[in-house]
């Protein structure tokens, strides 16, 4: 565990490669189309036990309600675990503009779902200000530095949201 308080990432062959190639524009173009289909489709297949990203960053499938729509969303994420069994999620949407869907989705709607390593977990999602983000936002960092090139090129704050079980 990190001195902040989030779970380290293990230091693997490729890890560095993965985090440069993550910071930079051209992943964030790409990756908002093919990282959520192909950790979708992989878990379905694996029955909720696998989710593709999930072999470089912890992830769960969030299972939130639309804001606007009223309707089941599911969207694999990457996320944070806590040592307390919680997790932090990242609205980060791979450093592009706008806030990534799903926020708006837990802001209307706080309570969801995750499935984490194949388990269906009831949440509710706590958005993180002041202190505390900036608390979080630093394990955050520790955690997988290319957040800071997300942050870098966005004028928004990142969403970070806190998922603590129902």
């Amino acid at each position: 565990m990190g001195a902040t308080g989030g779970a380290a990432v293990p230091v693997r062959f490729g890890v560095r490669l993965v985090q440069k190639v993550s910071a930079t524009r051209v992943f964030a173009r790409a990756a908002p189309h093919l990282v959520p289909a192909l950790d979708r489709a992989v878990h379905r297949l694996t029955r909720g036990k696998v989710l593709l990203s999930a072999r470089m960053l912890p992830g769960v499938l969030l299972t939130s309600t639309g804001a606007r729509s009223g309707l089941p969303r599911r969207t694999p994420l990457a996320c944070m675990p806590e040592p307390d069994g919680g997790w932090v999620l990242i609205g980060s949407n791979f450093g592009r503009p706008g806030h990534p869907a799903w926020t708006a989705n837990l802001l209307k709607h706080p309570d969801a779902e995750i499935s984490w390593r194949g388990r269906d977990v009831p949440v509710r999602a706590v958005p993180l200000t002041g202190p505390e983000r900036d608390a979080a936002w630093r394990a955050v960092l520790a955690f997988w530095p290319p957040y800071a090139a997300y942050q870098s090129r966005v004028t928004r704050e990142i969403r970070l949201f806190r998922l603590v079980r129902r």
